[in-house]
């Protein structure tokens, strides 16, 4: 569909714009919030293509974590220990941020732990990590003020009732929140303090000049502004050409009220590539991706049944063994992944500004991500 804007809705709606923050997550709305503190004079818009935030912002687990340890050993084994630790430094710091910016009660925030479960295949992997805690505990320590953050935990096995599985490690600091109040919480904010948002606005690119930069939707016509910030993460190839930011697509279910759930907490597996926690009295499932990586590697959304029926496997063999589990949903999410664990922040064109790649870690570091895009603009 392509019409002309009138008169009227350029110059009531566009025309004073100071900044435009491209997307409406948690980057895009922590960036825009940010600005109006820096600045209460500037007129700041959040353009958002979708209805809700499109993408990972409001379709995630809500697990606020900064690293289980199979997750941190095989960063180390793609980056040195100083950008490892920088990573979980970053997103620890990004967790306070956050807090501090909804308010744990607007965050639903429980300090419940974070699990790694470990079969009876993976002995040996257990035993490395065993090996490495009190190390991982010294040095993460100093980041979030925690002694024992790491330790083992295979008394709790009985009450969780899973099946095959033979370790548990807390990572006690971890915690968990609601990412629709979240999300509701962070949108009442930016209104709050004078923020425009627009939502429904699809873009088809983004044109830096000397006058400005120029957006071009598309339905066909555009507007023009003095600066902008991109924070559409997944999407940043698809908006930006930026080949450095992989999309990547995450399957995940929510079951109906299982009675008697004894699950209580978050739970990470094989390497955090699978992830579930309780909710509502019922268990929230995801991830799998690393079983097809190359038909994940994708900005659309849609089902990868190959996921879903290990998901389900999963859910019906490990987690609530011999119980057939009523599914009430599916959906997916887009992320943005890179070859590194490291957000992009930078400014790509004089008045285009981009907070992007968040490697799958927004609810931890998507608030510090927006702060320290929104001061590279002003």
């Amino acid at each position: 569909m392509t019409y002309e804007l009138s008169y009227w809705e350029r110059e009531s709606f566009f025309k004073s714009i100071d900044v435009a923050v491209i997307g409406s997550g948690i980057v895009g709305l922590a960036a825009a919030i940010h600005l109006k503190t820096l600045d209460p004079k500037l007129h700041v818009a959040v353009l958002e293509r979708g209805t809700l935030p499109v993408g990972a912002s409001t379709r995630n687990a809500g697990f606020s974590c900064f690293g289980s340890m199979t997750e941190l050993l095989d960063d180390l084994q793609q980056a040195s220990e100083e950008q490892v630790l920088g990573v979980v430094e970053k997103r620890w710091a990004g967790l306070q941020r956050l807090r501090a910016l909804v308010g744990d009660e607007n965050l639903d925030f429980q300090m419940l732990g974070g699990y790694e479960m470990f079969t009876e295949e993976e002995e040996s992997v257990f035993r490395q990590c065993e090996e490495c805690m009190p190390e991982f505990n010294e040095k993460i320590g100093r980041i979030t003020g925690w002694k024992e953050g790491y330790k083992v935990v295979d008394d709790r096995l009985a009450r969780f009732g899973f099946r095959g599985v033979r370790h548990l490690i807390l990572n006690q600091p971890e915690g968990q929140v609601n990412t629709g109040k979240m999300m509701s919480a962070l949108l009442a904010r930016a209104q709050a303090v004078g923020v425009r948002i627009f939502n429904g606005f699809a873009l088809k690119s983004v044109e830096d000049s000397s006058q400005g930069v120029a957006l071009h939707t598309e339905f066909g016509w555009s507007i023009h502004v003095p600066k902008a910030l991109v924070c559409v993460n997944g999407f940043a190839r698809q908006l930006m050409n930026m080949p450095e930011v992989k999309p990547a697509r995450n399957q995940v279910l929510i079951t109906q009220p299982i009675p008697g759930l004894r699950v209580e907490g978050c739970f990470h597996y094989d390497r955090g590539y699978f992830y579930f926690r309780n909710l509502d009295g019922r268990i929230l499932l995801g991830g799998g991706r690393n079983l097809d990586m190359e038909t994940e590697f994708t900005d659309q959304f849609g089902p990868n049944e190959r996921i879903r029926q290990a998901l389900v496997h999963l859910l019906e063999n490990v987690i609530c063994p011999g119980q057939s589990i009523p599914i009430d949903s599916w959906w997916t999410g887009i992320m943005g992944l890179g070859p590194v664990k490291k957000p992009i922040i930078e400014r790509v064109f004089p008045n285009v500004t981009v907070a992007v790649r968040l490697s799958g870690m927004g609810v931890a570091i998507g608030t510090l991500v927006g702060q320290e895009g929104a001061e590279m603009v002003v």
